[in-house]
């Protein structure tokens, strides 16, 4: 089959006029080179993207048909495991697709994004909605065979079943129709909101002089100098619309009126009434959900979403939300009034503000804990946390990382650097881990891990590709890049997704994938060991004089572990409630900004705090469909992370106890979705997580 689609391919971009085959867009092309292939990073242009998403799909479609027209009776091999091996030269495009989107989006990537972004919907609809194929899955997810299958076969099974079940497969005549035009417009629109989060992010930059400059650190200042001459502005200092810029800046500036400005930029972004204002495309995003919804025979949006999840139900998960909520807001009080006790004592003359509460809470900490954020700063390097990661990763899940010869494997940008990654014991090679660490225009903010390739056998064993990404503000030549302790916990976070890919033992493409409130857990779980005992004493050193972090200050770091609980919960608990309030309402009529604003105060949502991710810029929810209805889930996943830490710190070789730590690999990161998330977790602990857990972490009293 793979010649047959490599010629269809070929065929089809001599037709659309090209007059390029398949072996000139290096997009189609198979991966070749080391390590079983790998992306052409450094050959990707972007006048091929649109027609390689095209003959890929066409291609794409030529497959699907062959196994819905079979004239055998559906078997699991010939439909299911067909069906598996499919898709493969579209992959390998959408992994292209995906670094314009997140790393090196431009505005002619955007307009061909705007182009495809519903073609590509259109496309997975047309699959979802193949009423041959649909049959052929039924047949076997309903026959005898299933019985004689393995366990993650029949999972497997019941996946694609669901999938095709829950997205449209059942519907016929118009709501078939007006399904697949919900599905295509949705695309338009999540695109578009993406888009102008980032054109706010690229476009709204503060920039300050030397006098400006009061309470800011060495390292923030000279990191933002950098980033004003990259804009243009030698010679000032840029606070970029980013929260990895925004933090720090709101933590330590003593210009109060500068603070209240880069904290409304960065609020209002997607919310300014200007072109790249979202108010009417997440409303119409939220009533084309809820129509489809319906069209399936659901409530509401929710209600469809959270079938496939842990929680099962709105309910439950706002159960778990509503149980936290009270402890938050009552820290939320105690917090302020210790932070308006200390502006009192300085003579500011404030009354709190929310661009206050970063810079008091730090003033606060230091007071209570005698702890510095900037002192602990000194001990953060990028480098150094990164190879306590590979330290971590070996310790735990045998895994060696081993710098590639510069050159050898293709990056989008020179800041990219790659790993080869080996199993410790056996030697064999397991994957490419690529980094991507700084911020710079074209790339979206935040956080993510991703793959580009995913560990699979299906008769061969693949090497994992995969990457991390993150926004740090690139320091001068040759000076450390220092980050603060949330983002060193949030660089492990991180790496904890890539170990569950790199992890991997399934063996089909389809069980790579996750349950949304499951898959935060190993991530979460992972940022324990940022504060284990080898990594404090071998990583945690002072970028200037090289000695360990001082016995003293991982004392306070740790005594002050459940400071500033209540801003922390109250700010992802808000936006997680806004989230499902959202998905289970009717929203004809809505007026995001005002709902917004009237379901904060039936929430008693302190003044002194926002929203983590406002309406018009909450990118998790409107921008795609990932964690839409699903944001809770960091809640849910951190009762299985606390649950979880518990056991590794009463296990005799505490968090690096090796049983409990083969325990982990084994049945709750290499299994990824070929088991039931709850069943694995019961086989890790040898029962269900338990709240109080949680509550015990974040210094809340435990309910009875």
């Amino acid at each position: 089959m793979r010649n047959t689609v490599l010629l269809l391919v070929s065929m089809l971009i001599l037709a659309g006029g090209g007059g390029k085959s398949v072996h000139d867009n290096v997009l189609l092309a198979e991966w070749t080179g080391p390590y079983g292939g790998v992306p052409a990073f450094d050959k990707m242009v972007l006048h091929d993207l649109k027609p390689a998403l095209e003959a890929a799909m066409a291609a794409n479609l030529e497959e699907i048909d062959a196994i819905a027209s079979n004239p055998e009776a559906a078997t699991f091999e010939n439909t299911i495991v067909a069906m598996e091996r499919t898709g493969k030269v579209l992959d390998r495009v959408e992994a292209y697709y995906g670094i314009w989107r997140a790393n090196r989006s431009t505005p002619e990537f955007r307009a061909i994004q705007n182009e495809m972004a519903p073609k590509l919907a259109e496309h997975r609809t047309k699959i979802s909605q193949n009423s041959a194929l649909f049959a052929r899955i039924k047949t076997v997810y309903e026959s005898e065979e299933m019985k004689t299958l393995r366990p993650d076969q029949q999972r497997l099974a019941w996946l694609v079943y669901d999938r095709f079940a829950r997205n449209g497969a059942t519907l016929e005549g118009e709501a078939k129709k007006r399904y697949a035009a919900i599905n295509k417009r949705l695309a338009e629109l999540h695109t578009a909101f993406g888009n102008n989060i980032l054109a706010d992010e690229e476009g709204y930059v503060t920039y300050i002089n030397e006098e400006q400059l009061g309470g800011l650190s060495e390292s923030f200042i000279a990191a933002a100098a950098v980033a004003a001459t990259e804009h243009g502005h030698d010679g000032e200092y840029a606070i970029t619309n980013t929260r990895s810029s925004m933090d720090p800046f709101l933590s330590s500036s003593d210009e109060r009126d500068l603070r209240e400005k880069v904290w409304r930029t960065y609020y209002s972004r997607g919310d300014n009434g200007d072109e790249q204002d979202n108010n009417k495309i997440l409303t119409e995003i939220l009533q084309l959900r809820h129509e489809r919804a319906r069209l399936l025979g659901f409530d509401n949006f929710a209600s469809w979403r959270l079938q496939d999840r842990m929680a099962k139900t709105p309910a439950r998960a706002l159960e778990l939300m509503q149980a936290v909520w009270p402890a938050a807001l009552a820290r939320v009080q105690e917090e302020v009034a210790d932070m308006q006790a200390v502006a009192d004592r300085e003579g500011a003359g404030i009354t709190i503000e929310p661009w206050d509460y970063r810079h008091y809470a730090e003033k606060v900490r230091k007071e209570k804990y005698d702890l510095d954020s900037d002192e602990v700063k000194n001990y953060l390097q990028l480098d150094k946390l990164r190879e306590a990661m590979f330290y971590v990763a070996g310790e735990l899940f045998s895994f060696d990382f081993v710098p590639v010869t510069q050159g050898s494997v293709p990056v989008f940008h020179e800041d990219v650097k790659v790993w080869e990654v080996t199993d410790k014991g056996s030697g064999n090679h397991v994957g490419l881990w690529y980094l991507d660490p700084y911020a710079r225009p074209g790339k979206r903010s935040g956080a993510w891990a991703t793959t580009y390739r995913s560990r699979e056998n299906l008769g061969e064993l693949k090497t994992v590709l995969g990457s991390n990404n993150s926004n740090f503000i690139k320091g001068a030549p040759g000076e450390p890049v220092l980050i603060s302790w949330s983002d060193a916990r949030t660089l492990f976070h991180e790496f904890g997704h890539a170990l569950h890919y790199l992890s991997s033992n399934v063996d089909y493409p389809t069980l790579n994938g996750g349950v949304r409130d499951y898959t935060e857990f190993q991530s979460q779980l992972l940022e324990r060991w940022v504060l284990t005992e080898p990594v404090i004493e071998n990583y945690l050193v002072h970028y200037q004089t090289g000695d360990p972090i001082p016995a003293e200050l991982v004392a306070k770091i740790r005594k002050a572990s459940t400071f500033n609980q209540g801003f922390q919960n109250a700010e992802y608990i808000a936006s997680a409630l806004l989230d499902m309030m959202y998905h289970t309402m009717d929203p004809t009529g809505l007026d995001p900004d005002a709902f917004e604003k009237e379901a904060l105060a039936k929430l008693n949502m302190p003044r002194e705090i926002v929203m983590r991710h406002r309406s018009p810029h909450f990118g998790h929810i409107f921008s795609s469909e990932g964690y839409a209805a699903g944001y809770y889930g960091y809640l849910w996943a951190d009762v299985l992370t606390s649950d979880a830490a518990e056991a590794f710190q009463a296990a005799p070789g505490g968090y690096y106890d090796k049983e409990l730590a083969k325990n982990l690999v084994d049945n709750l990161f290499a299994p990824r979705n070929s088991v039931d998330p709850a069943e694995a977790y019961r086989t890790f602990r040898g029962r269900d997580a338990e709240i109080d857990a949680l509550m015990r972490d974040r210094g809340f009293p435990v309910p009875f």
